[in-house]
Order: structure tokens, then C-alpha cells, then sequence
């Protein structure tokens, strides 16, 4: 049997507008989905070169070299000095320099020349004492220890350091530090911007 129409045209749309149309969406979203994708990589390699610059650390020796004429202890790092060294601070003249802002873990441990514990002739004013030395308008003491008739000190603590801050280490005069890397040693480590 034949089928009639009703005679009323329906107006359908055309299958390749209809094609078109959602072509058109698919590409607008993976145009989109690629432009954000870069924009993301672009600004993920800037965010993660800061992050792989590690942490600042060092951790230092004494640099003895004769006689004590300055109160202040000079340091130095390096492989071949065994368990001393540098990543990020800087050495100016013996000092640490600090090359980025943050919070810092401090550590110092400075034991006399020519002490013994059961033959007390440290000084009863005989200190030690950490600062930030430079710049002058930062200037400021971190840490003072007293050697209460001992021979070593040590100590550590948490504190604020920004770039370019450089800490002196100054030791009360005419005394003099051991040589020895396990008796006097003085480090940083940046734990939190």
C-alpha cells in the first residue's frame, strides 16, 4: 500500500549543517583545551625552575690561616675539604653570603684551641657571636654564646635571612678555634620562602 502525505511540507534540517555545526563546537573546544594546555606549560617551567634550584645549604669549615688578628672566624667549603659545602650561599672573604630570601636553620659548634674540660683556662667573658654583618642597614645579632668556663658551644635556631644578608661569625679575642672539622663547623639550610 502506498503511503500519502499529508501534504504539509516539514522542514528538516539538512544533515551536513547539522555535521558542521557540531564540527565546529569540536574544534572551538580543542582549540580552547590546547591554548589553556599551553598556557599551563608555559607558566608550569617558570614556577618549577625556582623550585629546582633545591634548597640553600652549606655547610663550613674553619678557615685558619696563622695567628688571630680579627675577631671574626673565617670560613671555606669545598669537596676537598671533606664534609664542607656550598649550594647557593656564597663565601665573601671568608663569610656567608646568603643568595635568597627565606626562613634559614642555623648551626654553629666552635670548640677552643688548647682547651681541656679539666683544665679550665677559658675566660669567663669568652663568646661567640653570629650576626648579619652586612648590608650595615640590616646589622643585627643572631646568636650569642657564652663559654661558661667550657671549651665548645653550639648551638642552632630558625631565623629570617634575605638576599644578599652576610653573617659574621666573631669569637672574643686573642682565643682561637680548633682546626679539627668535627670541633668547629657553622652551616645554613633554607626551610621555607
Amino acid at each position: 500500500m502506498a503511503e500519502e502525505g499529508s501534504g504539509c511540507p516539514v522542514p528538516r534540517l539538512a544533515w551536513a549543517s547539522l555535521l558542521r555545526g557540531a564540527f565546529l563546537l569540536f574544534l572551538i573546544g580543542v582549540v580552547s583545551t590546547m591554548v589553556i594546555c599551553c598556557m599551563l606549560c608555559i607558566r608550569k617551567p617558570q614556577e618549577s625552575r625556582e623550585d629546582d634550584s633545591g634548597w640553600d645549604i652549606a655547610e663550613l669549615q674553619l678557615n685558619h690561616t696563622g695567628l688571630q688578628q680579627d675577631p671574626r672566624l673565617h670560613w671555606q667549603a669545598g669537596p676537598a675539604l671533606g664534609r664542607s659545602f656550598l649550594h647557593g650561599p656564597m663565601l665573601d672573604n671568608g663569610q656567608l653570603c646568603v643568595q635568597r630570601d627565606g626562613i634559614y636553620k642555623l648551626h654553629i659548634q666552635v670548640t677552643l684551641a688548647n682547651c681541656s674540660s679539666t683544665r679550665t683556662t677559658t675566660p669567663r667573658e669568652a663568646t661567640l657571636a653570629v650576626g648579619i654583618c652586612a648590608p650595615a642597614t640590616r646589622r643585627v645579632s643572631l646568636l650569642r654564646l657564652n663559654f661558661y668556663l667550657g671549651c665548645t658551644v653550639a648551638s642552632q635556631r630558625l631565623t629570617p635571612l634575605a638576599q644578599g644578608d652576610t653573617l659574621c661569625t666573631n669569637l672574643t679575642v686573642p682565643l682561637q678555634a680548633s682546626r679539627n672539622a668535627d670541633d668547629t663547623f657553622f652551616g645554613v639550610q633554607w626551610v621555607h620562602p
